[in-house]
């Protein structure tokens, strides 16, 4: 009896108890599976800067992608390349302008000779055909404050016609005033000379006057800018270039750079703008008409300007 009761002195652990007792158990273990193992301070730093050097590896080709794409953009549209940041592209409100239509090509006279014709072997030389030495010598007339004078606006005067020529894509318009007594004068020097007008002007703008001025065709061929010369920006009319001999050939011009090369083949005339009274033209019908029958025409030129 007296054993028995010593054995109950320390009680014995319920089943109740034992199952909590082995749950905590079973939970702490779980726990202490699942979380992470701890790192170190130098692996964490490592590991920071990888992943530091992957985000500029890769900002670093999207760069470059961004690049690549737009040169090919404005490669494939050119005109393009222009900024349109911040600015609106705004689509066109008014239809387009037509185009003016373009105007006919005007009909090439067939007494406007041809350039660098030679007779003589120059290849520089502009197109004369050969006179014929029997009949008649040759007379180079300038156009503009020789013949006649124009200008953009419209003189004080008056004028005597209007031409219009297309010049660098554009109309001009010039009002044109003859020089008193140009119609007799082209007349009567026709009936003992060649007749040529030698301008420093272009052809688009010359050749317009000239089929007003000489209604009747009297002028045989005609000369523009590009059969001159260019020397220290001068444009010179070299007569030694139209196929004739020079002792039967004179100048007229009012400009001392056109004949720079053959001054004794010229005779010098005062520039006319706007003067009524001038009698110019009829002093040279009278000295052509009296040259007649000299054979150096330089002889007489030379002479003609002594006495003036």
């Amino acid at each position: 009896m007296g054993s028995n009761k010593m054995f109950k002195v320390t009680p014995t652990k319920s089943r109740k108890t034992h199952r909590h007792h082995n749950r905590c158990c079973h939970r702490l273990r779980r726990h202490r599976r699942t979380s992470p193992p701890r790192c170190s301070p130098a692996a964490n730093a490592a590991t920071a800067a990888i992943f530091d050097a992957l985000n500029k590896s890769i900002f670093t080709c999207q760069r470059r992608l961004l690049r690549l794409f737009s040169k090919l953009a404005r490669i494939a549209t050119p005109g393009s390349n222009r900024p349109t940041k911040g600015f609106t592209i705004l689509k066109n409100r008014f239809p387009d302008p037509e185009p003016e239509p373009k105007p006919k090509p005007r009909p090439v006279s067939s007494f406007i000779a041809p350039r660098a014709l030679s007779f003589d072997g120059d290849d520089d030389a502009v197109a004369v055909p050969k006179e014929d030495k029997k009949k008649k010598k040759t007379i180079f007339l300038d156009l503009d404050e020789t013949l006649v004078h124009s200008t953009l606006q419209p003189p004080p005067v008056r004028f005597d016609f209007v031409v219009r020529p297309r010049i660098d894509g554009e109309e001009l318009t010039f009002f044109v005033v003859k020089r008193p007594g140009v119609d007799e004068f082209l007349e009567r020097i026709a009936e003992r000379y060649e007749v040529v007008v030698f301008t420093a002007g272009l052809r688009e703008y010359a050749s317009l006057v000239l089929d007003r001025l000489d209604r009747k065709r009297i002028v045989s061929h005609r000369f523009y800018r590009d059969s001159c010369k260019q020397m220290d920006g001068r444009f010179v009319k070299d007569l030694s270039t139209t196929g004739r001999d020079l002792g039967s050939v004179v100048i007229v011009d009012d400009n001392p750079n056109a004949y720079f090369l053959q001054p004794e083949n010229a005779v010098p005339i005062s520039p006319f703008i706007d003067d009524l009274k001038d009698r110019e033209l009829k002093k040279l019908v009278e000295f052509f008409e009296g040259c007649e029958g000299v054979d150096d025409i330089r002889v007489a030129i030379k002479k003609f300007l002594g006495k003036n």
